[in-house]
């Protein structure tokens, strides 16, 4: 029986090596527990894992970016001065017109007889106002010499007549009546005297003549310029953009007939927001296109800076030149407007999205320091911004690590394990 029980080589081999590992089994479980613990707690203990971006120089465009309409350089509503039946008309929309292009013409029958009335008025005027300066003055000079031999007739008819009485040759009643003819005489004699100086150059007739003269001719004219204005012509080249008479219409005074846009300086009317103001200066390239053809961009100029704000939408109205308009342009095109306000080559820049409070009076980054990565509040000064990034002026150099806000809280002089941000897109 104890033969039996007793193991072979083999076996016992077999069981001191069971035995050392069972041995040494938890010695080794320890081990592995320690070691995860270990990896857990050790880069707790050197501060979390942050993103960063390095400090870098390169080229940076600030630009200023609004929306506004392509604004011909004038716009001129045509309407009739007087009331008439449109007759003809002229172009259609989209037509383009030269100055004096006969745009309306009324009816304007009444109007030419009323020339004719003015013309047949001044006719008489000058008329009598010729006799007057020559028949009529002739006239009233050879009135005025026989009521002279008239009254030089009386006075010495009267002496004689008086030395008659004082004879007694005659009696008073045919003196009284010598002194009558006498009087007579003397009135025909003043009153054609009166008549000749009203006759001549600067007399009253000839005054009243050449006035009536001068109201005929004023009547001729008014009703010449009412005749004119049977005919509305274009006062300037253009294009036009509104046709609103038809043949037949009857046009009243007041009513736009036709609305044309000027030839010109093609111009651009923008409204940025007021804060670019601090930005813009006359004399700024740009950059335009307009909502039909986006791809088709045309070079601008800023002309003209609005001098105040509109206070209910918070813009500035901004005017650009456009030297050289591209063959679509229409007026009032939505137009896009590009402005470049700056430009900086080699400039220090960072990523716009790392920098904290950026639009205060004092901007600021975390600096992640030294070997240790211990973060660093660093205040800056900003200068140009665009694409994406912001000019440092101040406050940092070359190749500076600075942290990239994930939303989490950090204080100064914590450590943590910088990890560079992976590039956009990537």
């Amino acid at each position: 029986m104890e033969a039996a029980l007793e193991k072979s080589p083999l076996e016992t081999e077999r069981t001191g090596l069971f035995g050392l590992i069972w041995r040494f089994k938890g010695t080794l479980l320890l081990a592995i527990a320690v070691a995860g613990l270990a990896s857990a707690v050790l880069p707790t203990l050197k501060g979390p894992r942050v993103a960063f971006v390095t400090a870098a120089k390169r080229s940076l465009v600030q630009r200023v970016v609004a929306t506004g309409r392509v604004e011909p350089p004038a716009r001129v509503n045509i309407g009739a001065l007087v009331s008439g039946v449109a007759l003809q008309v002229g172009p259609e929309e989209g037509e383009h017109v030269q100055a004096g292009t006969l745009l309306v013409e009324l009816d304007a029958a009444e109007a030419r007889a009323a020339v004719d009335q003015a013309q047949a008025g001044v006719g008489a005027a000058q008329a009598r106002l010729v006799q007057l300066r020559g028949t009529g003055a002739l006239v009233a000079s050879e009135g005025l010499r026989q009521a002279e031999i008239t009254l030089q007739n009386a006075e010495s008819n009267l002496l004689r007549i008086e030395g008659m009485f004082k004879a007694s040759a005659v009696t008073q009643r045919e003196l009284d009546d010598a002194r009558k003819q006498a009087e007579l005489a003397k009135s025909q004699r003043e009153s054609a005297r009166l008549q000749a100086a009203s006759s001549s150059s600067a007399g009253a007739d000839t005054m009243l003549a050449q006035a009536n003269l001068a109201q005929a001719q004023a009547v001729l004219a008014q009703a010449k310029a009412r005749l004119s204005q049977m005919k509305i012509v274009a006062p300037a080249p253009g294009i036009v953009l509104t046709r609103a008479v038809e043949p037949g219409d009857i046009v009243t005074p007041g009513k736009a007939l036709f609305l044309i846009a000027r030839d010109g300086r093609t111009r651009l009317v923008a409204q940025p927001d007021e804060k670019s103001l601090a930005y813009l200066r006359e004399g700024q390239a740009a950059q335009a296109s307009v909502d039909a053809f986006p791809l088709r961009a045309f070079a601008a100029t800023v002309s003209r800076i609005a001098p105040s704000v509109d206070p209910s939408r918070g813009t500035i109205e901004i005017h650009l030149d456009v030297p050289a308009p591209p063959p679509f342009l229409r007026a009032d095109m939505t137009v896009s407007v590009d402005v470049e306000v700056g430009r900086a080559e080699g400039a220090l820049v960072l990523p716009a999205d790392v920098v904290q409070e950026p639009a205060s009076a004092k901007p600021w980054v975390w600096v992640i320091a030294g070997e240790e990565a211990k973060l660093e509040k660093r205040p800056l000064r900003l200068g140009l911004k665009g694409e994406g990034f912001v000019q440092v002026e101040d406050g940092l150099a070359e190749g500076e690590r600075v942290l990239a806000p994930d939303g989490k809280l950090f204080k100064a002089g914590q450590t943590v394990r910088p990890t560079p941000r992976p590039a956009a897109g990537t």
